[in-house]
């Protein structure tokens, strides 16, 4: 605990410095009390006793603090040592010097000249600007006239993507960026199928009287007749070539009949439109690309629009639209090749479901490609498989045919792989991917070579006899499946349906 010692005022004035002696007079019980003028010392200081201190006025009346904030106010603001400023107003501007001493003004502040503290306002604020260059908040004179850098085209990121950083490639592809911003393509496509399905009910319409055919019987997709399809070029191999079982003397159930059997039948060229068949034998072979843009109804046509605007949308920034192009009509065109070669003869087909499962194809690739860098692979797998389990079994709706659905599917995985950009982070991954892009191209060609060659041949069937029921579910209403498909009524010239 320290010692308190007091000093009596009647004592005579002490040398703080111990030149001159002292009373040795001590007392250790006596303490100061308020407005005692003594002096008092500790057992922890040096020895040397210091006065209490005491503030005291200048000849102007003022304290020590008085002093120095009067000071301080009438001083003249600090400038930069070679500044020259010309300007009356420059002490009220906000300033600041570069490494080479160049002093950069910024606009006049309100003059503050007539205020009563405007010399210690100057100077606090001279004093709290910052003296750091990095500090600045341009560390350049700012530029009105700067620009960013301008976005580069879809194009040369194409071309360029080997440059493009690695770690910044990831981070996009985890954002969902792709080589462009917009769909352009899927957003033409859909708007090109909306104004088609309208001429399809429009065509409907006139013919029957009402644009959704309920009868003879009721298109369960809430669309058109099956002739007004056939009219309209749905795929329908009779149209396209000759078929056993469906000679060009068939006669089918005229557009505006509503009768069940047919009591109106016109000839197979009538049904099959686009000016008949030249010398008399069946040769539409566009029928394999015209489908792409049909649908069968209402429910049809939904569907597949919030697919194509969705998945297909998506792959197609990812892709770039020439990407997305070849790979949209490959697995469109191939989905009905395949499809005219094993599915029932009699049964018409249409829509862009097999161009969309070949954009659906390509969301595989990505998935395997970059299973890494996917968010939870195994439950996006999952939803992926019960979505494509879904799609296979529409295909078994009338009208739909699984085998677009299928070989759309495949064509996709194949053109796909080749145009789809995948990120290699290995040079083991690029390679695998090469091997995989070189073996794609031969098999899509060969794969089309076959089929149209199998097509054009008398018996497309007998490539693959049990096929028929991938995209067929055999019931007595279609003979389990067998023949060509067509429910016939006798007629005279022909048979009609």
């Amino acid at each position: 605990m320290a010692r308190l010692v007091h000093y009596e005022d009647s004592r005579p004035a002490m040398d703080h410095f111990g030149d001159a002696l002292t009373d040795p007079r001590e007392t250790y019980d006596a303490y100061p009390q308020h407005g005692d003028t003594s002096t008092i010392a500790t057992g922890y200081t040096s020895g040397i006793p210091a006065s209490e201190p005491k503030p005291m006025p200048n000849l102007y009346g003022q304290t020590e603090a008085e002093t120095l904030a009067s000071q301080y106010k009438h001083n003249s603001s600090l400038r930069p040592p070679s500044a020259v400023d010309t300007d009356t107003n420059s002490i009220n501007r906000l300033t600041y010097i570069d490494e080479d001493f160049n002093y950069y003004p910024s606009k006049p502040l309100p003059a503050i000249d007539d205020k009563p503290d405007a010399g210690l306002m100057q100077n606090a604020a001279d004093v709290g600007r910052s003296g750091m260059y990095q500090d600045l908040e341009y560390a350049e004179p700012y530029d009105d006239n700067s620009k960013a850098p301008a976005e580069t085209a879809p194009l040369a990121r194409f071309i360029e993507s080997g440059k493009y950083p690695l770690d910044q490639r990831i981070e996009d592809k985890k954002r969902g960026i792709g080589r462009q911003r917009y769909p352009f393509l899927s957003w033409i496509l859909t708007v090109v199928m909306i104004g088609v399905f309208i001429y399809e009910l429009v065509v409907q319409s006139k013919a029957q009287g009402s644009p959704v055919s309920f009868k003879p019987v009721v298109n369960p997709m809430l669309g058109p007749s099956e002739s007004a399809l056939i009219q309209l070029g749905a795929r329908f191999p009779p149209c396209m070539k000759d078929v056993q079982g469906v000679p060009v003397t068939t006669q089918m159930a005229c557009l505006n009949d509503t009768a069940n059997p047919p009591d109106q039948i016109c000839p197979l060229e009538d049904i099959c439109g686009f000016g008949g068949f030249h010398n008399k034998t069946p040769n539409q072979w566009f029928r394999f690309i015209t489908p792409i843009f049909l649908h069968a109804g209402f429910v049809h046509i939904i569907l597949n629009m919030v697919v194509q605007l969705t998945v297909s949308a998506q792959i197609e920034r990812e892709m770039g639209s020439g990407g997305f192009f070849l790979t949209y009509f490959a697995a469109g065109i191939f989905g009905n090749v395949l499809g005219a070669n094993f599915a029932l003869v009699g049964s018409p087909s249409l829509g862009a479901s097999g161009a969309i499962f070949g954009t659906v194809a390509v969301t595989w690739v990505d998935l395997f490609a970059h299973w890494k860098y996917q968010y939870r692979p195994v439950r996006k797998f999952i939803f992926m498989s019960i979505e494509l389990l879904i799609g296979i079994a529409i295909g078994y709706i009338p009208f739909i045919d699984n085998f677009a659905h299928l070989g759309g599917f495949l064509m996709g995985l194949l053109v796909g792989t080749t145009f789809y950009p995948v990120i290699s982070t290995s040079k083991r991954h690029k390679l695998i991917m090469w091997a995989f892009r070189l073996a794609a191209l031969p098999i899509v060609v060969i794969l089309f070579v076959l089929l149209i060659r199998n097509f054009y041949t008398s018996d497309p069937y007998a490539a693959c006899p049990g096929c028929r029921y991938l995209s067929c579910f055999p019931t007595n209403a279609n003979n389990h499946c067998k023949g060509t498909g067509l429910t016939t009524t006798t007629t005279t010239g022909g048979t009609g349906i």
